[in-house]
């Protein structure tokens, strides 16, 4: 496993570089392609080459020994055995065709003559060539290595060419055998193997260049193109390619100017909307909270007098009390979320204890939880501090007891603080009417509802979980949900304990430890 870890490692710079250049692996493909078909290419050039060669120097030696065995048997034919015996008219024969020094080598071995040509040794013919030449009126050719007298001197390629010469009168054959060195044709093959060789090594070299020349070119417009578009999405929209030529790089710089123009367009008009939504919530804002102002306080002295009224009457005045305080509390959650949409909320920051947030919430929500038969309990991490907005932290922790205690229909509810060094973390679960798992994002959804002919209990505005999770977000935390049908639900606020710090997991899992079942580790999965 450690070697494995340490291979991982050493590989991962190599790796990194071969993912973040197309130049380099452009250039690695067709260096690799290259030479795959350089090897082919010049083996194949070799191999015919060198067959071209050796059948070229076989046809020479064959016509070379033919020329010299008929000079040699018409010289014998005409010699008079009575005067000159058969041992030395051989020799002398073979030393007048041995008289071609570089050409060939002249071996005869026989019962009366025993010749071989100065500086070699009769090994140099193999035995396989003198079996096929004995007893036969042919000519037979066959690979050979010359072998030197001299130990200094290496031995090289060549061919022997063997046939029989017929003594006249007697009616005997004596072999005769030409060897024939190759040395000139293996520097030949020499000589274009290294022409083969250092041709493909120019040409390679000279591809590399150029697939790198090209790649750069083709590449340079595409980074131009992510440059820019970077600089888009960072703000800079009047940033522009440079566009030159017509080809296909010059037709996608246009697109991206094109694609630049028209997003700086919409952008411009969704500016000039978000300032006319701003506006319309500024003047809402003003106009609804005046007669809404005037309103509630002739609702409040009717409700106060409203024993004075008979009960059909009295009753319509608690209504309307009742419907003033949740109209007052849905404007002032649409004024909210107006500032969400529009960008223009912001946060502010101070060192916070968690723990006592929780605490005074719960405190503030225990009338209504006693009302609605509830026990809630805090249990965690009392020193858990985080730089964070207290009064947006406290509207979350109002929303999500609030939304506790509303189905948690009469069943305790547990609230946990736990932190780590990068974050903290608060749980609210709940024992009541739970929801589908589907569900768990749909939860934040504006105005929905998990059973739509469910009755709201306290009244709420359906924007509470949605102003939560803006909250949160904009805090660059996290507001997930768990929940089953019937065994309730578990919500978690995890935030960074400095705003520097960016998130990568929770001190609390959004799951209740009681139900990490295997069946319910699959359903685990973090919520951001």
């Amino acid at each position: 496993m450690n070697n494995r870890g340490w291979l991982e490692r050493v590989l991962a710079a190599p790796k990194a570089m071969w993912g973040s250049s197309l130049p380099l692996r452009v250039v690695t493909v067709t260096v690799t392609g290259g030479i795959l078909v350089m090897v082919a290419s010049g083996f194949l050039l070799l191999r015919q080459a060198t067959a071209g060669v050796l059948e070229g120097k076989r046809q020479t030696s064959i016509v070379e020994a033919s020329t010299a065995l008929e000079r040699m048997q018409q010289q014998l034919r005409d010699t008079d055995l009575r005067t000159s015996s058969l041992y030395e008219r051989l020799n002398q024969l073979a030393n007048e065709v041995d008289d071609r020094p570089g050409q060939f080598r002249v071996v005869i071995q026989g019962p009366v003559s025993d010749y071989v040509s100065p500086g070699i040794t009769a090994a140099s013919v193999p035995a396989s060539l003198m079996q096929a030449v004995r007893g036969s009126d042919g000519m037979f050719v066959t690979p050979t290595v010359i072998d030197y007298v001299d130990p200094d001197v290496p031995d090289e390629p060549a061919l022997a060419v063997g046939a029989n010469l017929a003594a006249p009168g007697v009616g005997q054959y004596y072999p005769i055998y030409f060897v024939f060195p190759e040395n000139r044709e293996v520097a030949t093959l020499e000589v274009l193997e290294r022409a083969v060789l250092t041709t493909g090594a120019s040409l390679l070299g000279g591809l590399a260049i150029i697939s790198w020349v090209v790649s750069r070119t083709v590449v340079r417009p595409v980074r131009r193109a992510s440059v820019t578009a970077q600089r888009l999405a960072s703000g800079h929209l009047d940033d522009r390619m440079l566009v030159r030529g017509t080809d296909d790089l010059a037709s996608l710089g246009r697109s991206m100017n094109d694609m630049a123009t028209e997003l700086q367009k919409q952008i411009v008009q969704l500016e000039d909307l978000s300032r006319v939504q701003q506006q319309f919530v500024s003047d809402v804002s003003h106009e609804l909270r005046t007669p809404l102002t005037t309103v509630r306080m002739a609702a409040e002295m009717l409700y106060e007098g409203r024993d004075e009224f008979n009960p059909v009457t009295a009753r319509s005045i608690e209504l309307l009390h009742d419907e003033l305080d949740r109209f007052e509390e849905l404007l002032t959650d649409l004024l909210e979320i107006s500032r969400f949409d529009a960008g223009a909320s912001v946060l502010t920051l101070d060192e916070t204890n968690l723990m006592d947030l929780v605490i005074s919430e719960v405190n503030a929500q225990q009338a209504f939880a006693e009302r609605m038969r509830t026990s809630i309990s805090v249990h965690g991490d009392k020193s858990a501090l985080a730089d964070v907005d207290g009064r947006r932290v406290q509207r979350i922790l109002r929303n999500l007891i609030n939304n506790a205690i509303e189905h948690a229909e009469a069943r305790p509810i547990e609230l946990h603080v736990a932190q780590n060094s990068e974050a903290v973390a608060i749980t609210v679960r709940d024992h009541g009417v739970g929801f589908q798992t589907s569900q768990a994002q749909q939860v934040f959804l504006r105005f929905w509802r998990a059973d739509p002919a469910r009755g709201r209990t306290v009244g709420g505005t359906g924007l509470g979980l949605a102003i939560a999770l803006e909250d949160a977000r904009l805090h660059h935390g996290w507001l997930s949900a768990w929940g089953r049908p019937g065994r309730g639900a578990q919500f978690r606020l995890t935030l960074p304990r400095d705003a520097s710090i960016e998130l990568r997991s929770s001190p609390l899992p959004v799951a209740p430890v009681e139900e990490s079942t295997p069946r319910a580790l699959t359903m685990r999965r973090e919520a951001r």
